[in-house]
């Protein structure tokens, strides 16, 4: 190890008692940049809820984003999400990835800039090249308030620094290997941990995997497809019950529903503080719509509600999904945060040529939903990294971690979210990837009800019993 980087790893771990009851929070620093850890630091936070039985190690968490809080998702969710065997035996710990909320964060804008930023109708019909250049002119400055307000951190956000940091704190919390789990996007890091460090795997678990060979354009467009899929799901399911907003078969209820997307924007529908409901603000609607089918109803309602003029649901979806409150204000920097690792883990190229080409692509993919998930996501990447003030870090390649330890993947057959097709990719690169399916909907699989799944994870995490690849649940 260099000289440089010992005093990062001799660090002392300063817990102290903070909330919920059995929770304890600590601070620690990490190199701001890996190859020059004398460039100044960076803060992490961590959290920890510690075994309260014979003490296996540490399992280290990440609920992916990127940009969602590791700290948060420990604090709330690790009662319902995890079982009593791994509580009681793994200190559980969760962490706020650099640039991520209670760590050093990113900042771009304020709440009222952010606020208008998402939600502006826009001057221009969404989808013609004047929008596009509309977009790209609001991009490039939200890209330059992100440079002005955050500096040098913004080239050092990316999926390997922050593999780096997992393994500064494996080391701080004692543990010779990792132990991790880690959904969605949190698989990135796992990926990347693994590809960097396959001599320190521990048991570790991908849940809902991210394709590292793909770029986003190809992400998005993947998800797009499964996002379409879902929807087909929801609508049989709609055209069952009582109040459904379609009528007819499955194919005749999506024609439907392309109809009452399409005219979202001239019907001038909008929610009770005024803000009117744009294509965009429609695509992040649905997307957060999916993750569960316990929103389905709630979903349903939206649907009439769009019928009427009333956009009062859709706008809680999208609130939802930016971290939005009822008063206009932003829970915490998750914009900020998803946009500037998204623009470091992948490559942005081809200007406006080719942020049009990806969204017809995800139209063609999912004729009834994928261009609003495009102008609600793709676009906002595309446009921002492509005007970002710090270079990309990752490109998109497969990972093998020739040497690690068995690396357990989960898939959804119907994640909506992260299709299935990324988990299959992920364990066939892994050189000990080991597949386990779950048939179903939803997005991320343990800790969601499947017992046949949460058997299988607890039985590698605790007793490093490997499940057999291909096993479907």
């Amino acid at each position: 190890m260099p000289d440089s980087l010992k005093g990062y790893y001799a660090q002392e771990v300063d817990w102290e008692v903070c909330v919920p009851e059995g929770i304890d929070c600590a601070t620690v620093l990490a190199p701001l940049n890996w190859a020059d850890p004398g460039a100044g630091g960076v803060e992490l936070s961590i959290v920890r809820l510690a075994a309260d039985g014979e003490r296996l190690g540490s399992l280290l968490l990440n609920p992916g984003g990127p940009g969602i809080s590791g700290v948060d998702f420990v604090r709330n969710s690790v009662s319902t999400q995890l079982s009593d065997t791994l509580r009681t035996r793994y200190d559980i710990v969760g962490w706020d990835p650099r640039g991520v909320s209670r760590s050093t964060p990113v900042a771009c804008l304020d709440d009222d800039a952010l606020d208008h930023y998402i939600y502006a109708f826009p001057v221009n019909p969404t989808g013609t090249d004047a929008w596009f250049d509309e977009r790209a002119d609001a991009a490039a400055e939200f890209a330059a308030a992100c440079d002005e307000h955050t500096g040098a951190l913004l080239g050092h956000v990316d999926a390997v620094s922050t593999a780096r940091d997992m393994d500064l704190l494996r080391a701080l919390l004692g543990d010779e290997r990792l132990n991790y789990l880690g959904y969605s996007y949190g698989t990135v890091y796992g990926a990347q941990y693994a590809e960097l460090f396959p001599e320190r795997v521990g048991r570790v678990v991908l849940d809902a995997a991210v394709d590292p060979s793909l770029g986003v354009a190809e992400q998005l467009t993947a998800q797009a497809a499964a996002l379409e899929g879902a929807f087909r799901l929801f609508v049989a399911d709609c055209l069952g019950v009582g109040r459904c907003p379609f009528s007819g078969t499955v194919d005749e209820a999506l024609a439907q529903a392309r109809t009452l997307f399409a005219g979202v924007e001239e019907q001038g529908a909008q929610s009770d503080d005024g803000r009117r409901l744009t294509s965009a603000t429609l695509g992040a609607a649905l997307a957060e719509s999916f993750y569960d089918r316990s929103r389905w109803s709630q979903l349903r309602r939206m649907i009439v509600g769009l019928g009427e003029g009333d956009a009062g649901l859709a706008f809680q979806f999208a609130d939802g999904r930016y971290n939005r409150d009822q008063n206009g204000g932003y829970r915490d920097n998750l914009v900020a945060a998803n946009t500037s690792a998204s623009c470091a883990d992948s490559t942005y190229t081809g200007g406006l040529d080719a942020t049009r080409a990806t969204v017809a692509a995800m139209d063609a993919a999912a004729p009834t939903v994928g261009r609003y998930l495009a102008y609600s996501d793709w676009v906002h990447l595309d446009t921002v990294c492509q005007s970002w003030p710090a270079p990309s870090v990752l490109s998109p390649a497969p990972v093998s971690a020739d040497g690690a330890e068995p690396i357990v993947v989960v898939g959804g057959t119907d994640d909506a979210a992260t299709p299935y097709s990324a988990s299959q990719a992920l364990a066939l690169q892994l050189a000990s990837g080991v597949l386990v399916t779950r048939v179903g909907d939803g997005h991320g699989s343990y800790g969601r009800g499947n017992a046949c799944i949460d058997a299988a994870v607890d039985a590698y995490l605790f007793e490093g019993t490997v499940p057999a690849d291909g096993t479907v649940c």
